[in-house]
């Protein structure tokens, strides 16, 4: 196995840790979940500082809500791929959120330096996402009010906002796709 994939191998086993545990975890716990000896952690990683570092990077990167999004069938009706696609991008923020509040439970702070990066790399996501989701509007351009550049901005705007709210009567994901798609005022 090469360095890279031990390092990939090492921080996917040790995501899940990091929600439980924080930065408690130890070596031992870290070596179990891998299926490594300890040792083998440092010499992939010079400390948990940067391994912890990694873990982060790696749960902020879009891939597996990218490829969730894709796997959407674009024949379905517009509202089932947008209810898709909304129940995608909710775990893919309760994943990282989940991960963020157990780093700074745990009294982990924010590097500064990390921070550009991470800004850096939230725009690139976003963008990245953004497509995805003009790409579900797409087949239905010719029906739509506004281009699909445009409605992947709105709803994924409605839907981050939504998630700061969350309370027990919080609307289902179908309830805010189907408000995004016909709006607050009855027709007629």
């Amino acid at each position: 196995m090469s360095a890279e994939d031990r390092r990939a191998m090492i921080v996917h086993a040790v995501l899940p840790l990091l929600v439980e545990h924080g930065t408690t975890v130890t070596s031992s716990q870290i070596a179990r979940a891998a299926g490594i000896g300890e040792g083998t952690i440092f010499r992939a990683f010079k400390d948990k500082d940067e391994l912890f570092d990694a873990c982060t990077a790696e749960a902020l990167k879009p891939d597996q809500v990218l490829d969730a999004i894709a796997e959407i069938p674009l024949d379905q009706p517009l509202e089932d791929r947008l209810v898709e696609a909304a129940e995608a991008l909710g775990a893919h923020l309760e994943r990282m959120g989940a991960l963020m509040g157990a780093l700074r439970a745990s009294g982990r702070p924010r590097h500064p330096e990390h921070r550009g990066t991470w800004k850096g790399g939230r725009r690139e996501s976003m963008a990245a996402i953004r497509e995805a989701v003009v790409e579900l509007f797409t087949p239905d351009a010719d029906r739509l009010r506004l281009p699909p550049e445009q409605l992947a901005a709105l709803f994924l705007t409605l839907l981050f906002g939504g998630r700061r709210m969350a309370s027990d009567d919080a609307p289902t994901t179908r309830q805010v796709v189907d408000f995004f798609l016909h709006g607050a005022v009855e027709a007629g």
